[in-house]
């Protein structure tokens, strides 16, 4: 039967880069997704040690591995050409480099994924074929599609008058809070990315938690008008300008900070001077485990 271009199929949902997974691509093909296997839960790194005269054991800390994913279904084409075509398609997103799946759900979910086995595509009919894909998430977060991000100066009032007597107007201050307030409503901590635009001396980057406690980002160094420092929480890198590395100017007392999960933490903007030209911007996306 032919199929309209941009129809979903029923059921999930998913795009693994060009291929429309559970919907009909623009040359007709239907992409039936019978299996998404390995999306529900990535791999576990644990150690447990018995313990000696006594019931259970010690454990170390859990961590999560890498997330393989097999995607199966069938392949339904107007003609034996579109069908080879489609199978091309399909080897070609199952790339040895980073291919990004984002699977539909309720809250559209996403993970940069790579080939981890041989396609599998058997030919049914000059129309009709079957396939399974094995591929692999190296960061086992499901991350949300949908980026959020939040840009705050240094903190500063500006204007605003003290009278000697009570007038019936209000002459208001500008303040600049050197505040982000950044949600996660995920259900595993997220890794922002922050930007930082000079001019600015020592800047200084520090992550409230809910449970009020602070992890500082401390940098040593002094931002010139037009520089750009770009700290990736998740990469544990700092960039200056887009090529030159400063992680040793960069000090973290505390750790690396995260954004907790199912709460809003407060990334603050700090600096040794004020300077209103000083830009903060912070990037991130809800993570699910």
């Amino acid at each position: 039967m032919p199929y309209t271009p941009g129809t979903d199929l029923g059921g999930r949902r998913a795009d693994l880069g060009t291929v429309p997974l559970g919907g009909v691509d623009g040359a007709g093909v239907a992409w039936h997704l019978q299996t998404l296997d390995g999306w529900d839960s990535a791999e576990v790194r644990a150690e447990f040690q018995q313990r000696e005269a006594d019931h259970g054991a010690w454990s170390s800390r859990v961590y999560l591995g890498e997330r393989p994913i097999t995607l199966a279904g069938k392949i339904e084409a107007p003609d034996l050409a579109a069908l080879d075509q489609a199978m091309e398609q399909l080897r070609a997103a199952a790339a040895l480099t980073d291919t990004l799946l984002v699977v539909y759900e309720t809250i559209p979910k996403q993970a940069f994924v790579r080939r981890a086995g041989k396609p599998l595509i058997q030919e049914l009919t000059d129309r009709i074929a079957e396939f399974s894909v094995l591929v692999t998430a190296r960061d086992p977060r499901r991350y949300a599609a949908s980026l959020q991000s939040g840009t705050t100066g240094l903190p500063a009032t500006t204007g605003g008058l003290v009278l000697p007597d009570t007038v019936p107007f209000a002459l208001s201050a500008t303040t600049v809070s050197g505040a982000i307030p950044a949600p996660n409503v995920g259900t595993l901590a997220t890794r922002p990315i922050l930007t930082i635009d000079g001019p600015v001396t020592q800047p200084q980057v520090l992550v409230q938690l809910p449970d009020g406690t602070v992890r500082a980002l401390l940098y040593s160094q002094s931002l010139a008008t037009g520089d750009r420092l770009v700290i990736d929480t998740d990469a544990h890198s700092v960039t200056l300008n887009g090529t030159a590395s400063r992680r040793r100017y960069l000090t973290t007392p505390q750790g690396w900070p995260e954004l907790a999960p199912s709460s809003t933490s407060t990334i603050q903007f700090q600096a040794a001077a004020y300077d209103a030209a000083a830009m903060l911007t912070a990037q991130w996306r809800s993570a699910w485990l």
